[in-house]
């Protein structure tokens, strides 16, 4: 059985490289919990203020009704709206508040288009909106709001 969960959670190497991308801007913050909820998200464009992903709902992230958790999307709300925000050399930004709409669910291998704006900063305050919507139907499944705070300081704790 651990053999079975172990090559359940093992990464591709093209997923492990997709997910490192990702993770990589939550400096050093992986865990088996991001591993397992970002695995399989590719990250598609990035630009100021705008990150794009695709994501394939897979079987591990559904509910018992079969639909994507709304953990799951609460989780991709999260780090794909802080990545828009990372700043490399600076402090990482701490979530102050997430509102999310669940507008309608995404089924088992729905392909998804996640995307993520700034909406404004002020100080080491950020906005951010997050849009998940089915890429073969255009339907909304969520819309997020992101609110983090970032103190000016680097990662090594001077001014």
């Amino acid at each position: 059985m651990e053999q079975k969960v172990k090559k359940f959670l093992e990464l591709s190497d093209q997923e492990s490289e997709t997910v490192s991308g990702v993770a990589e801007l939550r400096l050093g913050e992986v865990t088996i919990y991001n591993l397992f909820a970002l695995r399989g998200i590719r990250v598609d464009r990035v630009g100021p203020g705008l990150v794009a992903c695709t994501f394939k709902v897979p079987l591990r992230l559904l509910n018992r009704d079969g639909n994507l958790a709304n953990g799951a999307i609460a989780n991709l709300v999260d780090i794909v709206g802080s990545s828009v925000v990372y700043v490399n050399g600076l402090s990482m930004n701490v979530s102050v508040e997430m509102s999310i709409s669940y507008l309608s669910t995404a089924k088992l291998n729905d392909e998804l288009e996640i995307t993520s704006r700034l909406l404004g900063q002020k100080g080491g305050y950020s906005g951010t909106i997050v849009l998940m919507r089915n890429k073969a139907t255009g339907e909304i499944i969520s819309e997020g709001r992101h609110s983090l705070f970032r103190s000016h300081t680097h990662v090594s704790g001077k001014l």
